[in-house]
């Protein structure tokens, strides 16, 4: 499974909208729904961000371990 869609999964399973991600990024909603389209992948920090968000290793968000 892609990152892109990984992180759409894993954000739906949490019941959170992209909104509600995109504002604890303090990013743009462009900028996230980048993300989950797979035009662009996130740095290093806000992948730590995400991994916190979701609660979840960053192995498991890109992919790396199921």
């Amino acid at each position: 499974m892609k990152f892109c869609e990984r992180l759409k999964m894993i954000r739906q399973e949490s019941n959170m909208t992209q909104k509600d991600v995109y504002t604890q990024l303090n990013i743009s909603q462009n900028g996230y729904a980048s993300y989950e389209q797979g035009r662009t992948e996130p740095n290093i920090n806000t992948l730590i961000k995400l991994c916190k968000i979701f609660d979840v290793s960053s192995d498991y968000l890109l992919g790396l371990e199921e």
